[in-house]
């Protein structure tokens, strides 16, 4: 039969799962872009409005209107007119397989290309933007991105390994669920967030010393996978 929504999510409790709505609100309250700048207790996400199943409405991303660009220049052309960035180190767009369960997770075969593209590891990563449609996804995102073993996505944000401050801080922009989700912006704001930090210009939410960022972003939804997905690091 269909699996249960405590099975779709992995195990991921109710509290873990509002962590990180928590978490990503608190760098939002630090992002003049974001659409929601409020910071949010962990009692707030537990009794807000129920949606589905185990998810709150302070768990699942808003939708809103929203823009973002991206100039990109071949190295040539940027040093001939003295222009410094960020370097796209790995670009890699896949699709995700229905008829295949056995399949690792569409994010998880871009990240692992993304990876060998780029000539790293995940432990190479400074600070990540992530996916974050709703709050389990963010912790199951950790595990596809080989940020630690199967199982220990929790962990992650309980430990405050994901926070501003941590070791690998993710969704620093404030995520989808604070940010906002303005659809085809989504992905081009997520970049926009890691080249700002990457240029040290974060502001209030800056990553210390940050040298290699990573973003990922899905669309659509093929059984439980993501119809297409995109990873992309980028590194000063």
């Amino acid at each position: 039969g269909a699996p249960s929504s405590q099975e779709a999510l992995g195990g991921i409790t109710r509290e873990q799962m509002a962590l990180v709505s928590v978490k990503n609100h608190y760098h939002g309250s630090l992002n003049p872009y974001a659409q929601y700048r409020e910071e949010v207790t962990l009692e707030q996400v537990l009794q807000s409005r129920p949606v589905v199943g185990p998810l709150t409405v302070l768990m699942c991303s808003p939708l809103g209107d929203g823009a973002a660009a991206a100039l990109i220049v071949s190295e040539e052309f940027a040093r001939n007119k003295g222009l410094k960035g960020p370097k796209v180190d790995a670009s890699v767009l896949v699709s995700g397989r229905a008829d295949d369960r056995s399949m690792a997770p569409s994010s998880r075969r871009a990240a692992m290309q993304a990876y060998e593209m780029a000539g790293i590891g995940p432990e190479d990563i400074d600070f990540a933007e992530v996916h974050d449609a709703v709050a389990p996804a963010e912790i199951s995102i950790y595990e596809d991105l080989r940020f630690c073993a199967p199982g220990e996505g929790p962990k992650l944000v309980e430990d405050r390994v994901t926070w501003l401050g941590g070791r690998l801080p993710v969704n620093t922009s404030g995520g989808l669920l604070s940010r906002g989700h303005p659809i085809g912006a989504t992905g081009l704001g997520q970049i926009a967030e890691v080249v700002w930090q990457l240029q040290g210009k974060g502001g209030k939410r800056q990553v210390e010393n940050c040298k290699v960022g990573l973003t990922q972003n899905g669309g659509g939804h093929i059984g439980f996978d993501a119809a297409a997905m995109a990873v992309h690091i980028f590194s000063v």
